[in-house]
């Protein structure tokens, strides 16, 4: 589970704005927006807005929990400013992700949490040894007072480690049907060639979830690992994710690689090929463009005739009609 916040002061806002945005591994679930003309903490999931059945009032509690949250993040700004020397009519943000991911078996895993300003990483927090790592020289300040106070990695720590597990596993349960289900992948090989000859093979892997998937290269069954060139999964916009793997060939030599995919949701490794189009395939496709270039030389000789018979050619009938389908330093993250 994994939230976002972030502040942006400019010039043209009369106070900083502040959205939080909440995550279960890749699927969004709930949001916070102060620009909102009635700013509260909303559902972004369809197994969320049963939500205030199972804990009545939850979303003003987190409302007023994001509202606090977000005047920490304007006065934080304010600080800042100071500490980089900078104009308050800038343009200037603070980001923070703070995350809890568990095991297979539910228990915790890790945690971390840290901030970044103007873009830039500023502070993060590490959970064994309750101290602040500064990113930047401006951060030791806000380093030095917040290891002053050793409760607030303490608290820090202790909202990633049981808190935030406990609502995980929540969550999980609430969206199972979603966030536990295994969609397996489609995946192929297709053979690309540069302006200078260069051969590539790539395997497209698309409709999976959940994000995790490996796709390795083969070259006579030994892995390639120079060569390569990858994009990182990406979600299709529809639930479900993306990625592709390719490798440099020589040409003439595809047959000898192969790509295997491994998903959750296969009961198997799937190991592809390259297929280069059969003589079969070839030979059908000429059958049919012959075919049609005897129909339309067909068709001109008829108009042809018609033309110079002086357009005596038959009545013409035209087709029965039809209807047209077109007229119609900051306080505890905020969470759930």
């Amino acid at each position: 589970m994994r939230y976002f916040e972030a502040a942006m002061a400019s010039p043209g806002l009369a106070e900083p704005r502040f959205i939080e945005v909440g995550y279960m591994d890749d699927q969004q679930f709930v949001s916070f927006d102060s620009a909102r003309a009635s700013p509260r903490m909303e559902p972004r999931a369809a197994w969320m807005e049963r939500m205030d059945r199972e804990e009545p009032g939850c979303w003003e509690r987190n409302t007023r929990r994001s509202e606090a949250n977000a005047q920490v993040y304007r006065v934080n700004l304010k600080h800042l400013g100071g500490y980089f020397n900078q104009s308050a009519a800038g343009v200037h943000t603070l980001q923070a992700m703070f995350s809890c991911e568990v095991s297979p078996e539910l228990t915790f895993q890790r945690g971390f949490l840290q901030y970044a300003y103007d873009g830039r990483d500023y502070i993060a927090l590490d959970t064994e040894t309750y101290t602040w790592m500064a990113a930047v020289p401006q951060a030791v300040s806000s380093k030095r007072k917040m290891e002053a106070e050793r409760r607030i990695a303490e608290a820090y720590k202790a909202y990633l480690e049981k808190e935030c597990v406990l609502w995980l596993k929540k969550y999980l349960e609430m969206g199972k049907e979603t966030l536990q289900r295994a969609d397996p992948p489609s995946a192929r090989v297709t053979r690309h060639t540069a302006p200078h000859g260069e051969v590539t093979l790539r395997c497209r892997a698309q409709d999976f979830y959940p994000a995790d998937i490996s796709l390795t290269w083969l070259r006579d069954e030994e892995e390639q690992l120079q060569d390569m060139e990858f994009i990182e999964t990406r979600p299709a916009g529809d639930g479900t994710f993306q990625k592709w793997a390719g490798v440099d060939v020589t040409s003439g030599q595809e047959e000898k690689y192969t790509c295997q995919v491994q998903h959750e949701g296969l009961p198997e490794p799937l190991t592809l090929k390259w297929e280069p189009e059969s003589f079969s395939t070839l030979v059908i496709v000429g059958v049919i463009a012959v075919l049609l270039l005897l129909i339309a030389v067909i068709a001109g000789v008829v108009i042809w005739q018609r033309k110079n018979s002086g357009g005596k050619g038959g009545d013409y009938v035209p087709a029965s009609g039809s209807d047209s389908a077109q007229g119609s330093d900051v306080s505890l993250p905020a969470k759930a």
